[in-house]
């Protein structure tokens, strides 16, 4: 059994962008858990106030784990004002020690979104400090062998799909889940669902799978596809 870690800087940001491939490591026996970095909780709707909504978003992310027999991690910072400070990155580093993934997946470095951005820096400067054994911590040193990049709409700068995973086995668990998400269906701003259900689709046709959900790597190997994202080094 794999260990996925999938960290966003808010509530449903992997949910969305790699959420057909976590389905399908669930479907598969492996472990799934979702860490959100903040909730997310500025894009309330105007019935709902921000305190509110941050309760309801949680519940979103603990039913999405839950229904791929995972685990959910929403840790208590404000959305919009995340910050790639140390206090931040050894808590995530102290969640990669505990959890020991096989994977780690997050967000590509060029964003428009600053959350997003800070967010791939914390989870990659905290990879190196859960990896490396001289720094001391409660829990003993985990060095994840892999970490991949998932596409987000809002992350679209320099990114190009190298690694193409196969969603086709998870994709109804995942439509069913995703949707449960209100911003999903019912923003005003993005059509969240079509865009991603759409994308699937198309990185499907290109990688020659029924639907697949792509990633870029830090070093740009060549091209690759593979049916789990543990099968690629």
């Amino acid at each position: 059994m794999a260990v996925i870690l999938a960290i966003g800087a808010h509530i449903g940001d992997m949910e969305l962008t790699c959420g057909g491939v976590l389905a399908t490591h669930a479907l598969k026996g492996d472990k799934i858990v979702t860490v959100a970095l903040t909730a997310g909780e500025k894009g309330n709707p105007p019935f709902m106030s921000v305190e509110n909504y941050r309760m309801q978003k949680v519940e979103e992310a603990k039913g999405f784990a839950q229904a791929l027999g995972g685990e959910a991690v929403v840790l208590n910072n404000p959305d919009g004002l995340l910050k790639a400070d140390e206090d931040i990155v050894w808590k995530v580093s102290d969640l990669i020690r505990s959890y020991r993934p096989d994977v780690l997946i997050t967000h590509w470095r060029e964003s428009v979104h600053k959350d997003h951005a800070n967010a791939c820096k914390i989870v990659s400067e905290a990879r190196y400090y859960a990896g490396n054994a001289g720094f001391d911590r409660e829990l003993p040193a985990h060095p994840c062998p892999r970490l991949y990049f998932a596409e987000n709409w809002e992350d679209a700068r320099d990114f190009k799909p190298y690694l193409y995973v196969d969603m086709t086995a998870g994709y109804e668990l995942w439509y069913r889940e995703v949707k449960k998400h209100w911003f999903v269906t019912h923003s005003a701003d993005y059509r969240y669902l079509e865009y991603y259900d759409a994308l699937s689709i198309c990185r499907g046709c290109e990688s020659g799978f029924g639907r697949a959900q792509a990633f870029m790597v830090r070093e740009q190997f060549a091209k690759a596809k593979c049916g789990f994202i543990t099968d690629f080094q």
